[in-house]
């Protein structure tokens, strides 16, 4: 397949720039995969369509301030580094800019001297940089005194408040951007589905920016994905193997818990606890052996976002979604609304 077969035309003003007042008022839109048919609800109405048994799949990672600006030793212009993967012992992969600016050998400092860096190596694949950071004291405490959230380069309004691009689960520091079909969530409502026996299943899967990085290769199979830190619990595997023994259903909420499923299931659909790197492309053709149902919010076009929902609910239906979503006004992408596919 082509990537210009995920391809839709989506007026700028539908592009969800803040957050909403609630959480769980923005709309969902429900799509039956076997019919067709769709209705239009809000994100308050999800337990609906949850039976006691059921388990819903939440990735409980937190983004953490992933962007630091810094200075090059012996020059005055300022360079923005995005951390994406931490390689453990101090080491990042990174994205930079100006990436001129940081070739191999370049020493980085941040805060004055708070935090330096030094850049060790660049992969020629993709201009990524693994930089090794030097610190005294806890990396995310200073993160946290020199770092700021990376939003997605399509949200242009400033984000009052940090907690709102995090899930109100979220646990474990680690992504470069949120898992946005969790953003819906509120305390109350994951409550709710709870006391209706739904039973609720955490996994960790850290969101590097690669998951939207743009598809350049014309034929989908030629793109290469980035890899991902994945983890399932003993807890968790043992909540989502009982649920599929039982006979109930899988929900996956976002494409990242859908990926560490998919990742970790074997071919009858059971998972164990483990981790590791996935760099998991699922696109259509694909057959899951993990999910049942999935949320998902409204992603870019030509994204591997929309091959992986293609893949789950059908290409053609799911363009069919998007039309009506576009026209219905939905708002789209990470402080979008959502959509469900039963």
């Amino acid at each position: 397949m082509k990537k210009s077969d995920f391809y839709f035309d989506l007026p700028e003003r539908l592009i969800a720039q803040t957050p909403l007042e609630r959480r769980d008022s923005s709309r969902l839109m429900v799509t039956h995969r076997q019919s067709g048919t769709v209705s239009h609800r809000h994100f308050s109405d999800l337990p609906e369509y949850l039976r006691a048994g059921d388990c819903l799949v939440l990735n409980n990672s937190r983004v953490i301030p992933a962007r630091l600006m810094g200075l090059a030793e012996g020059r005055t212009t300022p360079i923005e580094v995005v951390l994406l993967n931490d390689k453990g012992g101090g080491l990042w992969e990174c994205l930079t800019r100006p990436g001129k600016k940081t070739r191999e050998g370049v020493k980085l400092s941040f805060g004055d001297g708070l935090l330096t860096a030094e850049v060790e190596a660049v992969n020629p694949a993709d201009g990524n940089r693994f930089i090794r950071f030097h610190y005294d004291g806890v990396f995310l405490e200073l993160l946290d005194r020199l770092g700021s959230m990376p939003l997605p380069p399509y949200i242009k309004a400033k984000l009052d408040d940090p907690e709102r691009y995090q899930t109100v689960y979220s646990k474990t520091p680690g992504s470069a951007a949120a898992p946005t079909a969790g953003l819906h969530f509120t305390k109350e409502l994951l409550d709710a589905i709870a006391q209706k026996g739904v039973k609720l299943a955490y996994v960790t899967l850290h969101v590097g920016l690669g998951t939207f990085r743009p598809v350049k290769s014309e034929e989908i199979t030629g793109h290469i994905m980035h890899s991902e830190f994945y983890q399932m619990d003993e807890q968790a595997a043992r909540t989502i193997n009982e649920t599929r023994e039982s006979g109930h259903d899988i929900f996956a909420v976002g494409t990242t818990a859908c990926r560490t499923l998919e990742t970790i299931a074997d071919e009858a659909g059971q998972v164990r606890a483990q981790s590791g790197w996935t760099d998991i492309f699922i696109y259509p053709g694909y057959r899951f052996k993990a999910v049942d149902h999935l949320i998902t919010n409204f992603h870019l076009p030509e994204s591997t976002l929309m091959m992986l929902i293609s893949a789950f609910a059908g290409r053609e239906l799911v363009m069919d979604v998007y039309r009506q979503a576009i026209g219905a006004e939905y708002r789209f992408f990470s402080f979008g609304d959502s959509c469900l596919f039963l």
